[in-house]
């Protein structure tokens, strides 16, 4: 796996997931639309951690900068 995510991009997504979670956690978001945002909080998580999207790889994107 080559990473394809710059830095910016996993700040963001780590940021998001964190904002899934506490919504979550204080019962602003809950039922069917709260798990379905707390499982791409998780996807945005691992995906942030490995500095790699699967979904970039089809539409050929990169935001890794170019050095």
């Amino acid at each position: 796996m080559e990473k394809n995510m710059g830095t910016t991009d996993r700040v963001i997504r780590v940021i998001l997931a964190i904002i899934v979670v506490a919504l979550y956690f204080t019962n602003i978001i809950t039922g069917t639309v709260g798990i379905t945002l707390m499982a791409l909080a998780g996807i945005f998580l691992i995906t942030g951690f490995i500095s790699f999207c699967p979904l970039y790889t089809p539409f050929g994107l990169n935001t890794c900068s170019k050095k």
